[in-house]
């Protein structure tokens, strides 16, 4: 626990009979220093979708029990569908504020959004490199009734971050009458699977303990992708912070069932993580600045979307050479994760698996090489190699197909660089040849 600051209560007494005045972008003394309303977290969002149209969309994902929106800000540069190179721009999903009195990770969830948006304004090179290769979804306050009742759970008194569909039990405190059964984690869900189905990120946002935890709750074992988190928990205490707590979250925090980090890892397949801010939180206001208080806890934002790319495994064929019975393959691993069940394929001309490889595996930032049995592979006319993989080795982790540029691939005893024909394409070519030497031929006989 960082120190806080008792004189905070007097800030409260002084202000807590009335709600901040409504302008557009909070005053910065305002901003600094008291939580967000609904209210005012509402005109913010609606003034950077007018002030920066070009990086900001702002979408609902739903509505709360009492009828609030559940706001997302929807950061991108938007006048771009890809990255410079044309593949897919990465997506990150952050969500705050499933606790109400949790206003901190609510804030936190506020600065990261504020940073490359106004970032971007003002042509920081950062957030521009970010937002030409990112998505960024930001729900900033899941649970706004909660939020402005000042309590943890919403207004079911339901505590929403043990609601999700993921070792869902009633042994837990306040977990609802059943997985997602309230709005609020439901439409959380619903965004998740309709937006961010492909996000190499999720980041939830609390307060209480100071941590930065990844999966598992429900179970002290570790994450079947721990190289991946124990590389970024030793890549921030050597580069960041070394005395930020980093470590699965059924032994840093306690054991819970059901929660958002959980459901992420284990439903969607993302890297996930819970950052707990330190304990203020069931003060309206603060008198140290939260940008202030919040540093550090943005600088390790800023290294986890930075670095977004390499949180799921990325495999780059370095060769592919086929000798008519076995396939030798040369596999790099440019990213984090590993992946544990690999294969090769032969896509034929119409786009249908002809062949396809048993499963080889390939570790986080390692090289593989493998011998594949490729005695049932015949080429043909049209017809090229993918790789197909799973991101991480996380059961729910998304399946991707990624085709073998054509310089990579060979057949033994060929000229390198040369890709070898189908071999009904050799045959017309020999067929030719064969033709033409028995033309000359009978041409020397007459």
């Amino acid at each position: 626990m960082r120190g806080t600051s008792a004189l905070a209560l007097v800030v409260v007494l002084l202000v807590a009979g009335a709600a901040p005045v409504a302008t557009a972008q909070q005053p910065d003394f305002t901003q600094e220093h008291w939580y967000h309303s609904y209210a005012t977290l509402t005109i913010d969002v609606q003034a950077w979708e007018d002030d920066y149209p070009e990086v900001v969309r702002l979408v609902s994902a739903g509505t709360t029990l009492y009828g609030r929106q559940q706001w997302v800000v929807q950061i991108s540069d938007w006048s771009v569908e890809n990255k410079s190179d044309g593949s897919p721009k990465e997506k990150v999903y952050i969500d705050g504020g499933h606790h109400g009195n949790e206003h901190l990770g609510t804030e936190l969830a506020f600065l990261t959004a504020k940073f490359y948006i106004e970032g971007w304004g003002e042509s920081d090179p950062e957030a521009i490199e970010v937002l030409q290769s990112t998505e960024l979804h930001i729900m900033i306050l899941l649970n706004a009734d909660g939020n402005d009742a000042d309590s943890r759970w919403n207004m079911n008194q339901v505590d929403l971050n043990r609601n999700y569909d993921h070792h869902w039990t009633t042994d837990e405190t306040a977990s609802g009458d059943g997985p997602f059964s309230e709005p609020e984690t439901s439409n959380n869900a619903a965004y998740m699977h309709e937006w961010v189905t492909e996000a190499d990120l999720y980041v939830t946002m609390h307060t209480g303990t100071w941590i930065l935890a990844y999966p598992w709750g429900f179970t002290p074992n570790m994450p079947s992708d721990y190289e991946l988190f124990e590389f970024i928990r030793d890549d921030i205490h050597e580069n960041i912070d070394g005395e930020l707590p980093i470590r699965n979250a059924n032994a840093g925090i306690y054991p819970t069932h059901g929660t958002s980090r959980d459901y992420g890892y284990g439903v969607m397949g993302y890297p996930c993580f819970t950052f707990e801010t330190d304990d203020e939180q069931f003060l309206l206001g603060s008198l140290q600045e939260v940008s202030d208080r919040l540093a550090l806890e943005l600088e390790v934002m800023r290294y986890l979307i930075s670095n977004v790319w390499y949180w799921r495994a990325r495999l780059s064929v370095d060769s592919l050479e086929f000798d008519g019975n076995f396939v030798d393959l040369s596999v790099s691993n440019l990213g984090r994760a590993s992946t544990a069940n690999a294969t090769l394929h032969y896509i034929d001309g119409a786009g249908e698996v002809q062949w396809h490889s048993g499963n080889f595996s390939v570790n986080a930032s390692n090289h593989t090489k493998a011998n594949l049995d490729a005695s049932g592979l015949s080429m043909v006319d049209g017809g090229y190699f993918e790789i197909h993989y799973q991101k991480r080795v996380i059961d729910a982790a998304l399946w991707v197909n990624e085709p073998i540029n054509d310089s990579m691939v060979k057949l033994q005893g060929e000229d390198s660089g040369w890709l070898l024909p189908a071999p009904s394409t050799l045959l017309v070519i020999i067929s030719i040849a064969l033709a033409a030497i028995n033309s000359r031929n009978r041409k020397f006989e007459q």
